[in-house]
């Protein structure tokens, strides 16, 4: 029994510390979106102080760097729990790896801090906030009481299997959000981005009627398609409403109100659409046998129906 609850803990703690991962992503496009990238000169003090003055753009900084250290504590905490705890070893990795992330990524601030060269440092900065939300994501879903309980072994004699597209989905939507980072930060221009929204609803739309013509009567990847197909039209609608806002603040002498609120909202819903992609992905993985399995399968079915002949 208390290892049941030991297990439950484990989970929602991983869920906890997805969800500040959520604030925590917020909080650095809130710091893009109002210009306050480099409100704060210093690191890992700000302006020499642990507290500075909460003024003008150093608000946003200084609340991003605050849950930032609250996301690592988290992620050490997490990280050791599981290596206490977790019998899997792959998952006892992941967790380690979440760890490193996320020592990497205050690292890679610290240098977009102290060193300059925006349109690099911050890009990577971005995409290795991406990385790491969806690696503790993943140790959530890992964790929790329906990726370890008995599920059914699903057969899918299709081709290509949804296994890979699902993989592919997933890793067009990641090269997405790299190449939005890159518009955002000024390392090159829209065409290549828009032209990534063209491609991530066409596999979007792909995984989903691959669902619903193979698997139809599975809820869970019924569900996880649904969420994917919102998330990504959402983006979409987002994305175009983000553009205008960038293009009529252009002459602004500060940002505007709606400029930051559709800027961050495209942001936030771009995490959450990889996010979505990835959980549907390793949904996937967990119940749908792999193609050579099935084949396998398939022949030495027909070998023992012969061999009866």
């Amino acid at each position: 029994m208390s290892e049941k609850i030991n297990r439950l803990g484990l989970y929602r703690f991983a869920v906890a510390t997805a969800s500040c991962t959520v604030l925590l992503l917020m909080a650095g496009a809130l710091v893009t979106s109002n210009d306050a990238a480099d409100s704060v000169p210093d690191w890992p003090l700000a302006y020499g102080r642990i507290i500075p003055p909460l003024v003008g753009g150093i608000r946003y900084e200084y609340t991003h760097r605050v849950l930032a250290g609250l996301v690592a504590i988290l992620t050490a905490i997490l990280a050791i729990w599981i290596a206490r705890s977790e019998p899997r070893r792959p998952i006892r990795r992941l967790g380690w790896t979440a760890l490193a992330l996320v020592i990497a990524q205050a690292l890679l601030g610290a240098a977009r801090v102290l060193e300059g060269h925006p349109a690099l440092t911050a890009t990577a900065h971005a995409i290795l906030a991406q990385i790491f939300f969806i690696t503790v994501v993943s140790l959530a879903l890992f964790t929790s009481p329906w990726y370890r309980s008995d599920l059914p072994s699903l057969e899918d004699s299709g081709s290509p299997s949804l296994r890979n597209i699902s993989l592919w989905t997933t890793a067009i939507i990641f090269v997405q959000l790299i190449l939005g980072a890159g518009f955002r930060h000024g390392a090159f221009g829209i065409v290549p981005h828009a032209t990534g929204a063209v491609v991530v609803l066409f596999f979007a739309i792909w995984t989903s009627r691959t669902i619903r013509k193979r698997f139809r009567s599975v809820p869970e990847l019924r569900r996880g398609a649904i969420y994917l197909n919102v998330a990504v039209g959402t983006q979409i609608l987002l994305g175009g409403a983000a553009y205008g806002a960038i293009v009529a603040a252009q002459t602004a002498v500060q940002p505007t109100l709606v400029y930051v609120v559709l800027t961050v909202a495209h942001v936030l819903v771009g995490a959450l659409t990889l996010a979505s992609s990835q959980l549907l992905t390793l949904s996937c993985l967990r119940m749908i046998r792999p193609s050579d399995a099935v084949s396998l399968n398939s022949h030495a079915a027909g070998a023992a129906g012969k061999a009866s002949a």
